[in-house]
């Protein structure tokens, strides 16, 4: 009988060792979420900043579409910022409303992208002096931005036929 009980009494506490491994491994653990939340949040912050230059794209599409006889002025290099006109009391020409729409829409960038994020608007006129019939005419919009914290450009890039 003498001998459970002295078995008891050395297995009475936990050790020192015991309870760091414990801690430990807790701890590693803790960093493993602690990872995961952090590549979870930049990958949230990644996709909300693409979709918001897919909207702007999608927006500016709309625009160049609906505005088909100041087409050829849908041109905008990066740095341009376009000519803002007062188009919604005053009547506009179609070339007016192509420069208010690109300001405009230069405007939206900043405001929704980082500092860094600019667009481009190119347009191409396909003619085909062998064929019967004229090929649409194609803008190619480009939105291009820097995430903080990234060494590499993020671009999204499309392309409208009229």
């Amino acid at each position: 009988m003498k001998k459970p009980a002295l078995i008891h009494k050395r297995m009475a506490g936990v050790s020192i060792v015991e309870a760091l491994v414990a801690l430990v491994i807790i701890s590693v653990g803790m960093l493993g979420i602690a990872g995961l939340y952090l590549t979870s949040m930049q990958a949230g912050r990644s996709a909300n900043l693409r979709m918001q230059a897919v909207n702007l794209a999608t927006d500016m599409a709309d625009h160049v579409r609906s505005n088909r006889n100041g087409k050829t002025k849908y041109v905008a290099a990066a740095t341009d910022k376009g000519k803002q006109n007062d188009c919604k009391t005053v009547t506009c020409s179609p070339s007016q409303i192509a420069e208010n729409d690109i300001y405009e829409w230069k405007q939206a960038i900043s405001a929704a992208l980082p500092a860094n994020a600019n667009g481009t608007l190119t347009y191409t006129d396909v003619a085909d002096p062998d064929l019967l019939h004229k090929l649409p005419d194609v803008f190619e919009l480009l939105i291009t931005w820097r995430e903080a914290g990234s060494d590499v450009d993020s671009t999204y890039r499309t392309t409208v036929e009229l």
